[in-house]
């Protein structure tokens, strides 16, 4: 059952921060969902506590992730100075990744700035989107909430509005999910104005049902070249399920191609370690030997936040750790 009260989200977050306590090298996503749960039971002072003691680890990994996190739980506690202290230095960082512009262009959003939030979204999607290439999954959220401020802005339809609608599966088109007289409908004794808000709000449930049931990247298992060597080594039982680590690497990238043909959204890949699938052969009380473990291990991995989104760019670094372009390497027709 989800948490629901205060003391149930309090419950949670201790779990949590035991948890990151037992798994040190997992211990940065687990904070963050503690961090969360304790917004939620209203403890924002204990939450920001959290923040700063990832933001205080030169090891953190999403720094400006944190920091976004940080700005939006300090406004909702009466320290707007320093949130948008914090917000004007995730703009000035440019992080190459979706969810920190995201978060600080929501905050702006919810505290009614919109022209400012209008500019952080689109300052985003400028760095984020290359001319051409498909839009990133982490990325579609973006160009959705450029659209739904530029609707209470009340301007017109760019060509990034055009793109929003193209990628929005909804059976209610997002003009209409995003029209700011929808709160003057909830408001009416109209039946027919009900039963439209009704269906809309039903296809906006069905969204967010979608995304929580997907709530980390489906991941497909990838083992560097010297940890391959190291695993078959080890258990020689796992060659049937490796023959080459070219061939490896090419079956990965054909499988992210055949789900992402099939329409499979947020797809990722995780990298493995001998020692990390050891411990985790250890707490399932099974064998590494056995393959059906493998990709119980790439879910785990991926709900740990340990997924890197693909596609990347073309541009970008390959996946497989060769130095070179995605392009160049395996991103080539």
């Amino acid at each position: 059952m989800r948490p629901d009260t205060p003391a149930d989200h309090t419950t949670e977050a201790e779990r949590l921060l035991r948890t990151a306590a037992q798994y040190p090298e997992d211990h940065e996503p687990l904070l963050l969902q503690a961090a969360a749960h304790l917004e939620l039971a209203g403890d924002r002072a204990r939450a920001t506590t959290l923040y700063d003691s990832l933001l205080s680890d030169p090891d953190t990994e999403h720094p400006h992730l944190v920091k976004a996190l940080n700005a939006a739980n300090l406004w909702e506690y009466g320290h707007e100075a320093e949130a948008r202290a914090i917000i004007d230095g995730i703009r000035a960082a440019a992080p190459p990744e979706a969810a920190p512009w995201e978060i600080a262009a929501e905050t702006l959003e919810a505290h009614d700035e919109l022209e400012a939030a209008h500019d952080f979204f689109s300052t985003a999607l400028t760095q984020l989107i290359a001319p051409g290439e498909e839009v990133p999954y982490a990325t579609q959220s973006l160009l959705t909430g450029r659209h739904r401020v530029r609707r209470l802005m009340g301007v017109t339809h760019d060509a990034w509005d055009e793109l929003a609608d193209a990628l929005h599966t909804a059976a209610v088109p997002l003009d209409e999910l995003h029209d700011p007289k929808r709160l003057w409908a909830l408001g009416s004794s109209d039946p027919g104005e009900l039963r439209a808000e009704i269906t809309r709000l039903r296809a906006e449930l069905g969204t967010y049902r979608t995304a929580l049931s997907r709530p980390f990247p489906v991941a497909v298992l990838h083992w560097p070249e010297p940890e391959m060597r190291e695993l078959l080594t080890a258990y020689p039982g796992l060659g049937s399920e490796y023959a080459s680590h070219p061939d490896h690497l090419a079956r990965l990238e054909a499988a992210l191609r055949d789900l992402h043909a099939a329409g499979t959204p947020n797809l990722g890949i995780v990298t493995g370690t001998v020692p990390s699938y050891e411990a985790f052969a250890a707490s399932e009380a099974a064998s590494p030997s056995d393959p059906d473990l493998l990709p119980q291990y790439a879910t785990t991995l991926a709900a740990r936040g340990r997924a890197v989104p693909w596609p990347p760019a073309r541009s970008a670094a390959c996946w497989c750790g060769s130095g070179r372009s995605y392009r160049d390497c395996h991103g080539g027709a």
